[in-house]
């Protein structure tokens, strides 16, 4: 998900506390890196990775798909900004390398003295990133204001937890700011309930665009009672004060002597259903700080050693541990302890037999983390292809891009289908196909009604008529979010796109009169070639072609070109083959998209100064923007034109661009896609049909992967990819053997690995013949 830009011609693209020496320690604007390693996995991994250079990532504390991610915002859009020196708050709520401004609530921030200034702007807090470490599950910072406080943070699933060490003072204060949220506010109160709790709700909307209202409530516990507090409004600080409502400016303090006991300690639970969803979480997950994050430190072991790598440097390790970790962080738990959840028909219901979870990016994670967290994280998967069907049942309609409990309708396409396809190709959804096959039927063969909040296929009725989303750029919004006619170049794609994986799940199921229908709207990337360009265009109302003949400026393609959206045909790659003229042209086409002599002279440079431009520059561009989602599959293309070798060389040049320092994302990581990129293709195995069960190859780098597996999906219990030798220069396959029986295919399908334990590369200093045979590669879907 990106910041939007202005289109069509934007600028020129171009746990413990014994453990704490596990974290990374950084000096001003210089990359963090470990003072000394810690035992395990999580000493491997750098949260600070993606925090500048519009990563948008947080370095704060989360476990696994937790519901709070407790982090310090410093002033950037989406929260911290590693270019930043100032701390405004440590808040509960955070996405992964979101593109706009969402989350942040709560925001408390310790200090010391009088409370006088209520802009977090105003009294935040300096820093140093000499004084600031972080690892999966903990964060501790010491700020240079205020006499030095130390501030330490960690999570559980629904909860985060704090200790502040103040210096010895009768005026150290933790102040609340509900009103300052990085999300619009609505309305905000708290309460000081007692002299160790505090309670607040906080009402905002927004996300790139507006939203419908969603409310977080939050309780905090301290371990001990505070000496004095107050609230403040918009109309001032009012001491002594226990409650205070407001739509904007609003928040409290509480004051602590630390003269002798120099630590505080609280825990915030968070519930988007009530306050008492938010005591309860706490009743249920309080512990004290060392113990909650020791905890973490634990979940996240567990979590990262489900794969284990040999061979590669210690900086590609740490990267890629790093890249694994932020594909754990969402989608997150909605749901509280006793199963209550917020719908998104804003009534309150309950998760009966699994854990509902929130936060779908799915234009973005369609593409590479739903195919990653269906190997690694099963029974979550499963639960959130459930979550996404309740979403239907409870609300009428498949989300887009969900925030909470409400739609954004960001972005345009029709994600959902090949996530919950994915979901069924996987096995995730047993004995609920024919439920989701209903959603998704709905869905791809409908519109939601006006008075609906959802957007869903807005441009359904002339695709269906005509086979294509005419490019209406001046047509009005009728709904907060993204408009389908606005892109309807890409919008056709991505409809196409998901009609060819949902054809499959059709003619699966039984459904062959659907499955034909669905197979045939598929080829519909067809009627957007231009052969006077020979490329894709938008067309206009009347279906003429329409917009500029010049492939890198026309427009109609949601955040890309038509060079970059030219490879969007997973479902029909051979077709699409020879729609261009064939695997030689096909060939030479991919080979100046990629810069492809200059890639062999120089890979490194050649992606970071001919394919990498600014971190939004998403138009005029004829080359590979591995920076964001469209053409993220695009190396992968060369598979189908008997070149596997190729693919190798591209991809192995776009792992240069991830790195172990805080500007080591490509882009931002949209909840794990970016990260999910990196992992998949580092390990060789990639999904080059998103929403099918087709993996394509190309060469490790690593010597071995060892993937354990969970038995319930994979009865094997492991999966293990190795590539004994495999460097920068003996990158290209020579044969691969699957099991011990050779493999010519360039691709796997999700019942090999589910079946299979052992896939074998040999790997040499020159391209081979290996999976160039006509029936190597991947074949349609349709």
């Amino acid at each position: 998900m990106r910041r939007r830009t202005a289109h069509p011609l934007p600028r020129r693209s171009g746990a413990a506390a014994l453990a704490l020496a596990a974290v990374l320690a950084s000096t001003a604007l210089a990359p963090p890196a470990p003072a000394a390693p810690a035992a395990g996995l999580t000493g491997l991994v750098n949260p600070f990775i993606g925090t500048q250079n519009e990563g948008n990532t947080f370095p704060g504390a989360a476990v696994p798909f937790g519901m709070v991610q407790l982090s310090p915002d410093t002033g950037h859009n989406t929260g911290y900004d590693y270019k930043d020196d100032h701390i405004r708050g440590f808040s509960t709520v955070h996405l992964s390398g979101v593109g706009c401004r969402i989350g942040g609530d709560l925001p408390v921030l310790p200090t010391t003295g009088e409370v006088q200034a209520t802009d977090n702007a105003r009294y935040a807090a300096a820093f140093s990133h000499r004084d600031e470490t972080a690892r999966p599950g903990y964060y501790r910072v010491r700020l240079g204001s205020y006499g030095g406080i130390t501030a330490e943070l960690t999570a559980t699933a629904r909860t985060g937890r704090q200790r502040y060490t103040f210096p010895a003072t009768e005026q150290a204060n933790v102040l609340f700011n509900t009103g300052q949220s990085l999300h619009k506010t609505v309305s905000t109160s708290v309460e000081i309930v007692d002299n160790r709790t505090v309670r607040t709700t906080i009402t905002g909307r927004g996300f790139c665009q507006d939203t419908r209202p969603y409310t977080l409530h939050t309780l905090t516990r301290f371990d001990r009672p505070f000496s004095s507090f107050g609230t403040w409004n918009a109309d001032g600080l009012s001491r002594g004060s226990r409650a205070s409502t407001s739509l904007t400016r609003n928040g409290a303090w509480v004051r602590f002597d630390t003269t002798r006991d120099r630590d505080v300690e609280a825990g915030t639970a968070v519930s988007y259903v009530d306050a008492a969803g938010a005591a309860a979480n706490l009743r249920a997950e309080e512990a004290g700080f060392d113990r909650t994050a020791e905890a973490a430190r634990e979940a996240w072991e567990r979590r990262l050693g489900d794969v284990a790598v040999q061979g590669g440097s210690r900086t590609l390790r740490r990267t890629f541990y790093s890249s694994l970790y932020r594909s754990f962080l969402a989608p997150n738990i909605g749901s509280d302890v006793d199963g209550r959840y917020m719908g998104w028909d804003q009534r309150v219901h309950r998760a009966k037999g699994f854990t509902y979870y929130q936060n779908w990016s799915l234009w973005d994670t369609y593409r590479t983390q739903a195919q990653l967290l269906a190997l690694l994280a099963p029974r979550e998967s499963r639960d959130m292809a459930l979550s996404v069907l309740r979403i239907d049942a409870d609300a009428g309609w498949l989300p887009k891009w969900g925030y909470g409990p409400v739609e954004t309708n960001i972005m345009t396409g029709d994600p959902v289908t090949p996530f919950l396809t994915n979901a069924y190709q996987h096995g995730l959804l047993k004995g609920h196909e024919e439920e989701a096959y209903r959603a998704l039927k709905k869905n791809a063969d409908g519109v939601p009604p006006a008075a609906s909040p959802f957007i869903g296929r807005e441009g359904n009725e002339p695709y269906l008529r005509d086979g294509f989303v005419p490019y209406l750029p001046d047509r009005a919004r009728r709904k907060p979010g993204d408009s389908d006619f606005h892109e309807g170049a890409s919008a056709t794609l991505e409809y196409a796109l998901a009609d060819g994986v949902l054809a499959r799940m059709a003619r699966e199921l039984g459904h062959r009169a659907d499955a034909e229908r669905y197979a045939e709207r598929s080829r519909n990337y067809r009627g957007l070639f231009d052969p006077s360009t020979g490329f894709f265009r938008p067309r206009d109302a009347k279906g003429a072609f329409t917009g500029s003949a010049d492939p890198s400026r026309s427009p109609g393609f949601h955040e890309g070109t038509a060079w970059q959206y030219q490879w969007l045909v997973p479902q029909d790659l051979p077709g699409l083959v020879r729609l261009l003229g064939g695997k030689d042209a096909t060939d030479r086409r991919l080979d100046s998209f990629f810069a492809y002599d200059r890639l062999l002279a120089d890979p490194e440079r050649t992606a970071r100064q001919v394919w990498v431009n600014g971190p939004y520059d998403y138009y005029n561009a004829d080359k590979y923007n591995p920076q964001n989602e469209p053409d993220l599959i695009a190396p992968y293309t060369y598979l189908s034109t008997g070149r596997p070798w190729k693919t190798t060389d591209v991809v192995h040049a776009a792992l240069t661009l991830f790195t172990d320092s805080p500007t080591g994302m490509t882009g931002n990581d949209d909840l794990g896609t970016m990260s999910a990129w990196m992992v998949l293709s580092a390990i060789g195995v990639y999904p080059v049909q998103p929403g099918a069960d087709v993996w394509g190859l190309s060469t490790p780098v690593f010597d071995r992967v060892d993937l354990r597996l969970d038995r319930r999906w994979y009865p094997r219990g492991r999966f293990t990819v190795s590539a004994p030798g495999t460097s920068r220069t003996d990158r290209y396959v020579r044969s691969v053997r699957l099991d011990g029986a050779a493999h010519e295919r360039t691709y796997l399908t999700t019942e090999a690995i589910r079946r299979s334990e052992r896939l074998e590369f040999t790997v040499g200093p020159e391209p081979s013949g290996w999976g160039t045979g006509a029936r190597s590669v991947p074949p349609a879907i349709g």
